[in-house]
């Protein structure tokens, strides 16, 4: 049962002092996740109430399916900037159309998860690599943020999810601007800031609610221009069935798979992140697709959009002292209370106090110091992360995460297909052979002798290199050469064709009249030689355990023969 029911791990082992860290981190979350699911619907596109949708089955779920025991999962700004951008190039008429596409979507994303988690493909997520996700994330907080200056304006705008036409529709409309609209964000991002320094554990969204809805009622703010949220429906979201067709699949499927790993990807980062600082391991990255997938299939039939785990929730639940996953059953708790009782209050709430706290909230998505260490360390790859952001800011979302994953392929491609190659020297005094390079005056260099290494698995998109680079350092040598010893120990692997390559070069070398000796290789790698060709060319008398030995070999040929039968038998028993 454990297998498809994670929560019983840690229902079976819990504490009573576990019950007030959970019920005062649950609590605090949800006090923080009422305000900020409202907001990150209408980044969406969608009314704020499904922000509170979206905050109860799919927590609900994740408590019972999840295996990260710290994150606070529901409603984030990636996701709902993702969903925004993946329907606004869809002919879509009616707010009842699109939120009908977004269950679709939400659908799509849940069964992906789920089917990727059933399969055992969480490994998938390791394509988009750091640098990509960097700067993905850092030009989609930017379009977030910018998004939200119509609502802090006052403006009438038409929406975006590119950078330079959200600047140019806001700036044609700028001489609309309602200036009680902007004082009221202004004072919301202020108060958000301004706890934030003096004392963290202050719910300072909550504060910014409360007085934006206070100042709306009592100075009627609402006849004077400023826009509010409106109506808010009380009461349970009801039960449908999304109304999927072929249509629908066919425009969405390449944006579900994004949103799918992107969400997934955050969920997985964020719960590794808090292990690291709790020392608990209890993550299962399959099982962490089951559980999102369902809870995503889960929401969508509650009127709910993508959901995953939040960085800023995610963080207060830790740092709240959340022991379980029982922290959420509180949150979704507050979050019933609220659309049972108080959803009348938060038709007072104006739009910009929710604009200064998706402003604040995802300004920390900004990650300039990565940026910086790669631009000192790993030029190459701060261009996928500068590729990836101005393509996401002036492009498109998708098309931002989509080439910033083919580029950061094409990348690992190239490194691999010109891996590094070099000539090694006996290291004086010892047995150890070293780059000739880097060690310099440290080592032997022989004229009789070439010793080099390959520091990587060798297929057929650097066979042709290696054979290159091999035969450039054999007619360096000159003609005092007389054999050359593959260092092996960093080759883990060899294609057919490499393996084709290998053995044909090898009779090139003997035709030379050279030696060819291969030291150093792991077992898989000499399963390989003994399965190929490789070995009718090398024959297993040059196949040596150590660098060492294979020199010894060479300068005592007759001299070796109780270590030539020792490199046998060690040979025989290694390929078994």
């Amino acid at each position: 049962m454990r297998r498809f029911l994670p929560f019983l791990d840690w229902v079976t082992t819990y504490k009573k002092e576990y019950f007030i860290k959970d019920l005062i981190a649950g609590l605090t979350v949800g006090i923080v996740l009422v305000p900020q699911g409202m907001a990150y619907a209408m980044i969406a596109g969608l009314p704020p109430v499904y922000g509170l949708y979206t905050s109860l089955f799919p927590i609900l779920t994740y408590v019972f399916l999840g295996t990260s025991r710290r994150i606070a999962v529901g409603p984030v700004a990636m996701d709902s900037l993702l969903v925004a951008a993946s329907l606004s190039t869809l002919a879509i008429s009616g707010i009842e159309n699109y939120i009908a596409m977004v269950l679709v979507l939400t659908l799509m994303v849940g069964a992906t998860q789920l089917l990727l988690g059933i399969l055992r493909m969480g490994f998938l997520v390791n394509f988009m690599s750091k640098p990509v996700i960097s700067g993905f994330t850092s030009a989609a907080a930017f379009i977030i943020m910018f998004s939200q200056l119509k609502h802090l304006l006052g403006l009438e705008v038409a929406g975006s999810n590119k950078f330079h036409e959200i600047i140019q529709l806001t700036f044609d409309k700028v001489s609309d601007m309602n200036p009680l609209d902007l004082a009221i964000g202004l004072i919301g991002i202020l108060i958000i800031l301004g706890f934030k320094k003096w004392k963290k554990s202050f719910p300072a969204i909550l504060l910014v609610v409360v007085l934006g809805i206070i100042g709306v009622f009592y100075l009627n703010l609402g006849d004077y221009g400023v826009r509010l949220v409106g109506e808010v429906p009380k009461g349970f979201p009801s039960f449908s069935l999304p109304n999927v067709n072929l249509a629908n699949l066919e425009q969405l499927w390449p944006m579900a798979i994004a949103l799918a790993l992107v969400g997934y990807l955050e969920t997985v980062s964020i719960g590794k992140a808090l292990e690291e600082k709790s020392g608990d391991e209890t993550i299962d990255a399959d099982k962490e697709l089951v559980a999102l997938g369902s809870s995503n299939i889960v929401g969508s039939l509650f009127h709910g959009y993508p959901s995953t785990a939040s960085f800023s929730r995610s963080a207060i639940n830790y740092a709240a002292g959340a022991q379980t996953n029982l922290a959420g059953l509180f949150s979704v708790v507050l979050v019933v209370l609220t659309l049972l009782f108080f959803t009348p209050i938060f038709r007072f709430l104006p739009n910009a106090a929710l604009a200064s706290i998706i402003m604040v909230s995802v300004f920390g998505l900004i990650d300039l110091k990565y940026a910086k260490v790669l631009w000192a360390d790993r030029k190459d790859e701060f261009a996928v992360l500068l590729l990836t952001f101005l393509i996401t800011l002036f492009v498109g979302i998708t098309q931002g995460i989509l080439i910033g994953v083919l580029v950061s392929l094409l990348l690992m491609v190239y490194r691999t297909s010109k891996p590094h190659f070099a000539e090694l020297g006996n290291v004086k005094g010892s047995d150890y052979y070293k780059n000739i390079k880097r060690f310099d005056d440290e080592v032997i260099i022989r004229k009789d002798l070439l010793i080099v290494r390959f520091d990587s698995q060798l297929y057929f998109g650097n066979s042709a290199y290696f054979k290159k680079e091999l035969l450039k350092h054999i007619k360096g040598k000159g003609p005092d050469l007389k054999a050359v010893i593959l260092n092996a120990e960093a080759i883990n692997y060899i294609d057919a064709t490499a393996a084709d390559t290998l053995s044909k070069l090898i009779h090139q070398i003997h035709e030379k009249g050279l030696q060819f000796y291969i030291a150093g290789a792991i077992g898989p790698m000499r399963d390989i030689i003994f399965n190929s060709k490789i070995i009718h060319e090398l024959q297993k008398e040059f196949l040596f355990v150590k660098t060492k030995e294979a020199v010894d070999f060479y300068d005592n040929p007759d001299k070796v023969s109780m270590i030539t039968a020792r490199v046998a038998h060690e040979n025989s028993k290694l390929k078994l």
